[in-house]
């Protein structure tokens, strides 16, 4: 791969992009991916350090897997293509009429764009900014958004406001995002982000999380649920391993999108 020197933001947008498929990159090696020169990386490294995206190393940079991850606007331009295909698999699991709750996340931003296009008659219930806008800009669904405190940085609303008005509610189908997967289940790093998920896993009888594969693996902050608790997961790319035998045991429906056609494993 070679990117003009110049296209600083799309260095950068792969770098990140990488320490999502590995705990830890070499700046020669992302040098030679990207064409340009070792300097022109640590330039790169250094200001995604300064910005929070990634810890600079000896001789490369690290991810900060646990406590962080970056903003929305950060994620929302890695996995583009990969969020897309999940997207257009997730959204043959909805028929007319169905309530869903919906939380704030890049993924299920990306979920909503399609939903918006092909759903009719449903009724969505969401605390993400970004979910909200692309279903009303239709206007073929009914969306319920929940109050709380608003968060720039994720670009939803969260807290006890939030998770006590989702208890009003039931719902056909849960779809959440994570920051991870693991064989416990998925992980988060924002802790009020995670109890929306907990609260809208337990109104609804079909849960669903969207992941892309770089998420397979990854350990975070905090346990969202255990995997059982699951129905269904949508990604792009089957898991190996030990996650893959565990998904078999609790008898998890795992959707796999290629290109926007569907298997089931």
């Amino acid at each position: 791969m070679h990117l003009p020197e110049g296209k600083k933001a799309s260095r950068q947008r792969l770098i990140i992009a990488e320490l999502g498929l590995s705990p830890a990159v070499r700046t020669s090696d992302l040098a030679r991916r990207l064409g340009v020169s070792a300097e022109t990386v640590r330039r790169d490294i250094d200001e995604l350090t300064q910005r929070g995206l990634v810890s600079r190393t000896y001789g490369g940079a690290a991810g900060r897997q646990l406590g962080f991850q970056p903003e929305f606007q950060d994620r929302d331009t890695l996995a583009v293509r990969e969020r897309d295909a999940i997207a257009q698999v997730a959204v043959e699991l909805v028929k007319a009429g169905d309530v869903l709750m919906i939380d704030s996340g890049s993924t299920t931003a990306r979920f909503a764009q399609v939903l918006a296009q092909r759903a009719e008659g449903i009724t969505v219930i969401t605390n993400c900014f970004a979910v909200a806008h692309a279903l009303v800009q239709q206007g073929n669904s009914r969306v319920l958004f929940c109050p709380g405190d608003f968060s720039s940085r994720e670009g939803g609303v969260y807290g006890s406001e939030t998770c006590a008005y989702l208890k009003r509610f039931n719902a056909d189908i849960a779809f959440i995002g994570a920051s991870g997967l693991t064989m416990e289940g998925p992980t988060d790093v924002e802790t009020q982000a995670s109890w929306v998920k907990r609260t809208m896993l337990e109104r609804a009888e079909r849960r669903v999380l969207l992941a892309d594969a770089t998420k397979f693996n990854r350990r975070h902050l905090e346990l969202v649920c255990p995997l059982d608790t699951l129905t269904d997961i949508v990604s792009d790319r089957a898991p190996e391993g030990a996650l893959a035998t565990g998904l078999s045991a609790i008898k998890v429906a795992f959707h796999i999108a290629h290109l926007g056609a569907v298997s089931e494993v």
